[in-house]
């Protein structure tokens, strides 16, 4: 039986490292983004490299669905790197047959570098309220939330890895703990535009980031959007040493 993992992510936020981590796995096949290209289609946003990433996948989730995220893979496990915004008139249905992890970071380290790609970001740009609502479709459920601090990530990850491996009912590898630089062949087309940093690293990198003064213009959408991460980060894994 394949396990199917959901990461569930706002942009700006570590998770093609995170992708890049899971691909260090023997046993794990990834797959980055499968929705964009139907949220762009659906959502009529804006984004860098717009139109090639349409051309790029198919545009109808019901499709994605059925060929991506339930189609058969060579390996027992495949991580499906996802875009929380991405959720746009979509069955949902199929995440009941996923594990779904949600991983989260300081929304105003998340709004500065995403604002550079997205001038008129909203909070529905960085996913902390999708994330919501996957979280409390969790809790419905009865199942334990699986919820990773970037910030718990980048400072303790072989601690982190281990614990979400763990709820994941997966051996944890170290393997996991680095990769070569560049880009790689998962990488949607959109890389070129948003993976820069991801590309120059070879691991989880806990340097400072950048903590220039918020522009005015985003402070209600950062105060909306830390209401939603403090509820989310509750439940943030802790780590196993």
């Amino acid at each position: 039986m394949t396990l199917r993992i959901n990461c569930w992510s706002g942009p700006r936020n570590i998770s093609t490292a995170l992708m890049y981590s899971f691909r260090e796995r023997a046993d794990t096949t990834v797959v980055d983004e499968p929705f964009y290209a139907h949220y762009l289609r659906v959502s009529g946003r804006e984004h860098p490299g717009h139109q090639e990433v349409l051309d790029s996948q198919d545009q109808y989730s019901d499709r994605v669905i059925q060929n991506v995220m339930m189609s058969d893979y060579a390996t027992p496990v495949v991580f499906f790197k996802q875009m929380c915004h991405h959720l746009v008139d979509i069955d949902l249905s199929f995440l009941d047959n996923c594990s779904n992890i949600l991983l989260i970071r300081e929304p105003s380290l998340v709004i500065r570098s995403h604002a550079k790609n997205v001038p008129d970001l909203k909070v529905s740009d960085i996913g902390l309220d999708i994330q919501n609502f996957l979280l409390n479709r969790i809790l419905e459920s009865g199942k334990a939330p699986v919820v990773v601090d970037s910030a718990n990530l980048l400072t303790r990850p072989e601690a982190i890895l281990k614990e979400l491996c763990q709820h994941l009912e997966i051996t944890f590898d170290d393997s996991m703990l680095s990769w070569e630089p560049g880009p790689k062949p998962e990488d949607g087309v959109w890389a070129k535009h948003w993976y820069k940093n991801t590309h120059e690293s070879s691991a989880f990198s806990n340097k400072e980031p950048n903590r220039d003064p918020m522009p005015e213009k985003f402070l209600p959408v950062l105060e909306e959007a830390t209401i939603l991460y403090d509820n989310l980060k509750k439940y943030a894994c802790k780590g196993i040493e």
